[in-house]
Order: C-alpha cells, then sequence, then structure tokens
C-alpha cells in the first residue's frame, strides 16, 4: 500500500511538472509570437536586447526536452526564453518610449509647423515625413499637396545613431542633389544634406555618452528614394517610396526644397500603441 501511494504521488508530481512545462511553453511561444507581429507592425525590425535566434532555439530545445519526458529540462529552457523575451521586451520600451512623450510629440508638431509654415511664406514646397505612420507628405504653398505612404531602415523608428543602425534619422534638412536613372543604385533619389549640425552634436553626445563603440561613424548617404526590387524594400536609414510615386515626386521638388522628419505628429500613433499593447500583455503575464 506504501508502494502504490509513493507510485500514485510521483505519477501526480510528473504529471503537475507536465502540465507546468506544457503550459510554459505555449504562453512564453504566444507571447514571443505577439512581439513580432508589433514589431512588424511599425514596418521595423527591432532586434534589441537578447536576440530571437537565441529565444527560437531555446524553445526548440524546450519542445525537445518535452517530448523526451524530461519536463524539467523543458521548464528550465522555457525560463530562460521567457526571461530573454521579457529583456527584450523591456528595451522595447525604453527605446520607443519617446513616442509617448508629450513633450517631444510638440517638439515634432513645432518642427513639422515651422516648415509648413516656410512653405507658404516662401510660396514654395516642402516635404514632411512621419516616422511612425510612415507617411510622406508633400507642400505647396503651405497646402498639402498630395500624401504618400513610405517605408524606412529596417530600424527606422529608432533614433539615428551611427552609420549602419538602420534607424531613419530625424531633424531638418535639404535637398543637396537629383540623382536620376544611372546616376544612383535606385531608381531615382533625392539626397538629403545628413549629416547636419544637429546631427554632428548628437552623434559626438552619444559617443561621449558611450552609447555605442568609437569605431562606429556618424553615417552619409540619407537618400529619398525608389525601389530597385523587393529584396531592397527595407533600406539602411533611407526613405523609400514606390517608383511610380517616387517618379511624381522626383520631377515636382527641386536641389534645396526642406525635408523635415519627425518621430510622429500626434499621440494616437502607430508607435504608441504598439507599446500600449506590450505594456498590456506584459501585465497579463
Amino acid at each position: 500500500e506504501e508502494g502504490s501511494r509513493t507510485v500514485a504521488r510521483l505519477t501526480k508530481e510528473r504529471e503537475s511538472l507536465r502540465s507546468l512545462a506544457e503550459d510554459k511553453i505555449a504562453r512564453v511561444e504566444d507571447r514571443f509570437r505577439m512581439i513580432t507581429l508589433q514589431v512588424s507592425a511599425i514596418g521595423s525590425r527591432l532586434e534589441l536586447g537578447q536576440k530571437p535566434d537565441e529565444i527560437d532555439l531555446l524553445m526548440k530545445q524546450a519542445h525537445a526536452f518535452y517530448e523526451q519526458g524530461r519536463y524539467d529540462r523543458s521548464l528550465d529552457a522555457s525560463d530562460r526564453a521567457a526571461h530573454n523575451l521579457a529583456t527584450q521586451a523591456a528595451v522595447l520600451s525604453s527605446e520607443l518610449r519617446r513616442y509617448t512623450d508629450r513633450d517631444r510629440i510638440s517638439q515634432w508638431q513645432e518642427m513639422a509647423k515651422d516648415t509648413i509654415t516656410w512653405s507658404r511664406n516662401h510660396r514654395t514646397l516642402a516635404i514632411v515625413i512621419n516616422k511612425a505612420d510612415r507617411v510622406l507628405t508633400l507642400y505647396r504653398n503651405g497646402q498639402r499637396v498630395l500624401s504618400y505612404p513610405v517605408r524606412l531602415g529596417f530600424n527606422g523608428v529608432r533614433e539615428k545613431r551611427y552609420q549602419g543602425d538602420g534607424a531613419t534619422p530625424e531633424g531638418r534638412y535639404r535637398i543637396s542633389s537629383k540623382g536620376g536613372q544611372g546616376e544612383t543604385q535606385l531608381n531615382r533619389a533625392l539626397v538629403l544634406d545628413y549629416p547636419n549640425e544637429d546631427d554632428r552634436r548628437r552623434y559626438q553626445l552619444g559617443l561621449k555618452m558611450g552609447q555605442f563603440p568609437a569605431s562606429k561613424a556618424i553615417g552619409e548617404q540619407i537618400e529619398i528614394l525608389g525601389v530597385e526590387n523587393e529584396l531592397m524594400a527595407q533600406t539602411f536609414g533611407c526613405i523609400m517610396l514606390d517608383n511610380p510615386q517616387m517618379a511624381l515626386l522626383y520631377d515636382r521638388v527641386e536641389k534645396g526644397t526642406q525635408v523635415t522628419i519627425v518621430g510622429a505628429l500626434h499621440e494616437q500613433n502607430s508607435v504608441a500603441l504598439t507599446l500600449v499593447a506590450l505594456d498590456d500583455r506584459r501585465e497579463e503575464s
């Protein structure tokens, strides 16, 4: 009888462990899938914190141990994956929190307003690019002429820090030159005067604060351009339009046209909504 009770207890404990492992795998995979979808929704590939590949590998290990009946090892792998995922989500939230900052959004709104006013006062064209909602708007004499959807760098919504980070810069720029077919790698391009003095100042500050290695250069050659093929659907920081829209924009603007790039123009922007979803799911977890 004592042996039977011991077997029953061990069987119950094993079943409980199996159930815990199964539930943990499901919850971590659901969280991972949700974060991936949220990041994709803002047109980015934000690989912050622990790499997604590492999380994916840990989850494969969790599944393998589960199939082998090694539920304690399965739980351990799932726990490590969950920790890495929490780290990634925390860094993601910290990196993008400025899209919910009212003062920062007010600054971006003022930048856009100044550009539109400049267009009206000088009776000329100007461009405003909204990174959060991924839209380019052309103004003539202070009036909106057209709006086109755009694609950004692969980490476009981040704040530009150094060359190769995939971020699209924010600030006031001008078109320094125009490149047509045969002159640039892609189909037509409007070259911006990046980096300007503000960009250099931010770069030196970031370097001083140790935000990136000293080996990283400030970067150059930020353009508004067309797309040559779908393999180039994301850039290293440039603003990309579909070719028909790029052709129309290219023919309208001239060298010297003012281009203002902002993070967001209203509080209910797509990046802010993504952060709300991330925070809500973290509370549920």
